[in-house]
């Protein structure tokens, strides 16, 4: 059976505002009746990356890519640049 998500859109569209409400409610009880399996609801969840993607934290700043072992040394040398001068 195609599905005509369109033509249902126009559908619900020209329903008066108790009826959209009336069939948000049971699509919200049909929802919790016929529950997503565990595979489906993981496979359509977005890894973290994905999500620190979306939100912009992922290429926000640039560091040296070993900067968890190497901060030592990073900091020593950044501090030593910024205070040179006393």
């Amino acid at each position: 059976m195609l599905i005509k998500f369109e033509e249902i859109y126009r559908d619900i569209d020209t329903l008066p505002e108790e009826a959209q409400i009336l069939l948000l409610d049971f699509i919200q009880l049909l929802k919790k009746r016929y529950p997503q399996s565990e595979s489906e609801s993981h496979s359509q969840e977005k890894s973290l990356y994905e999500k620190f993607d979306e939100i912009g934290l992922i290429g926000s700043c640039s560091v040296d890519e070993n900067l968890s072992t190497t901060y030592k040394e990073v900091l020593s040398n950044t501090l030593n640049n910024k205070y040179y001068h006393r």
